[in-house]
């Protein structure tokens, strides 16, 4: 696992047994409502900079937001007898906290070390209802890495209240029109750290993380052809690995990381294959005289959605690893593409047209189940969050292509970044940290 920065958890008191969590809401339950959880003021330690600790509240802030399980009060929403109070309550008085207007209590503090380049984010997560402590931790890192800290924080929260942890520390790559090509880009869950990974000035489309997190494979049409490439974080090493003749697109790595399911156009058509993580040795899985297309394995490997045509339209089905038992999964729409199994095995999300828009939807893989998941403009590209609680995708709806997140029920509709527009082809990273 890849570790962007030296951030050690130093301590963890007033830790209940794992016996005692309890999951306090599920979010994509139907009845789901979020939890009202108040932040309280955090106290800048000593000499730390309080323009410091205001901005880290903020980067707070603004993840547990962004994970839709909550609704925030800030300090500035709590009853003036609570506004001011800075750092971390101690637990016999947190019955002076039930005013706030939330259930949990999320204090803390802030210290940057004397040499100006540590930081000690302290922070401690309380029950409101029921009057008790949930954790405490501390954190230690490099001053430079402090939204990771702070993510760490939201992670823990989530964790807690929910009994799996967030992925305030995963990566969304995806393509960014850029005159007439295409550039790969990366940025954090919350639409921070924008970075351009691509500089080819080519066309580079459908990125995909590798299964370690440490390079992305994308097809780019850098030779004249669409072959498939890796490159790391950094835009270097760039290589060629997957160039047979024609079409090299849509790749789809297998769990286990060794091998990758993709589109190929060796036959004048295009059909799914199967090659080894280094390009080599294709098996073709699909026969016939459709078109195949937009592999996606399932979760266990057993398994690979794909679209094919053979029906005279675009549908979406799915098939075994080794190119059996072909079952149609969509009867409903003419159009349906770009299917995405769901990290926990459950259901495929795709886009299909729905009158004159695409739309994202899901369904049952055992085709129960369809639901519709967005509304206004033409939405493509589903890509699931590595613990199936979200879902990445392109929209229109605001003009421009960008790309947007929302929780599997459709809630929690939002923009990653505050591009203008000629963003596609999102895909989320695996946990980083």
């Amino acid at each position: 696992m890849i570790k962007y920065f030296a951030c050690f958890l130093i301590f963890s008191f007033f830790f209940l047994p794992s016996v005692e969590a309890r999951v306090y809401l599920d979010i994509n339950a139907p009845a789901f409502v979020q939890i009202p959880i108040a932040l309280s003021k955090w106290k800048s330690v000593e000499k730390t900079p309080s323009t410091l600790t205001a901005k880290l509240y903020e980067i707070l802030t603004d993840n547990l937001t962004l994970s839709g399980f909550f609704k925030v009060i800030d300090y500035s929403q709590l009853p003036p007898s609570l506004r001011d109070r800075e750092g971390i309550p101690n637990t016999l008085v947190l019955r002076e906290w039930a005013s706030s207007g939330g259930e949990i209590l999320l204090a803390g503090e802030v210290a940057l070390k004397p040499d100006g380049l540590g930081l000690v984010l302290t922070c401690h997560l309380m029950d409101l209802i029921e009057q008790r402590h949930l954790f405490g931790k501390r954190y230690e890192g490099h001053l430079q890495n402090f939204r990771s800290m702070v993510r760490r924080i939201a992670d823990e929260v989530v964790l807690h209240l929910t009994g799996e942890r967030g992925v305030h520390s995963t990566k969304i790559a995806y393509a960014v029109q850029q005159g007439t090509g295409k550039e790969i880009f990366t940025t954090d869950f919350d639409g921070a750290n924008v970075k351009q990974i691509t500089h080819n000035q080519s066309i580079n489309i459908s990125p995909v993380w590798t299964p370690n997190g440490e390079q992305i494979i994308f097809t780019s049409y850098l030779k004249r052809n669409p072959d498939l490439y890796a490159i790391d974080l950094e835009g270097k090493n760039l290589r060629r690995f997957s160039f047979y003749p024609g079409l090299n697109v849509a790749p789809s790595w297998s769990p286990d990381g060794k091998r990758i399911a993709l589109m190929l156009g060796m036959e004048g058509k295009s059909d799914i294959y199967l090659i080894d993580a280094d390009g080599k040795n294709p098996k073709k899985l699909t026969s016939g005289h459709g078109n195949e297309a937009s592999p996606s394995w399932s979760p266990d490997g057993k398994r690979i959605a794909f679209v094919s045509d053979r029906s005279g339209s675009p549908q979406i089905y799915t098939m075994t690893s080794e190119g059996t038992d072909v079952r149609r999964l969509t009867f409903e729409g003419n159009y349906n593409t770009n299917p995405s199994w769901s990290p926990r095995g459950n259901r495929i999300a795709f886009c299909g047209r729905v009158g004159r828009q695409f739309h994202i939807l899901t369904i049952g893989v055992d085709g129960s189940g369809l639901q519709k998941l967005t509304h206004h403009g033409n939405n493509e590209g589903p890509s699931w969050a590595p613990d199936g609680r979200y879902i990445a995708f392109s929209s229109t709806r605001t003009g421009g292509s960008k790309i947007f997140i929302m929780n599997t029920n459709g809630s929690n509709q939002r923009p990653l970044t505050s591009a203008k527009g000629g963003e596609s082809s999102p895909a989320w990273s695996i946990r980083l940290e």
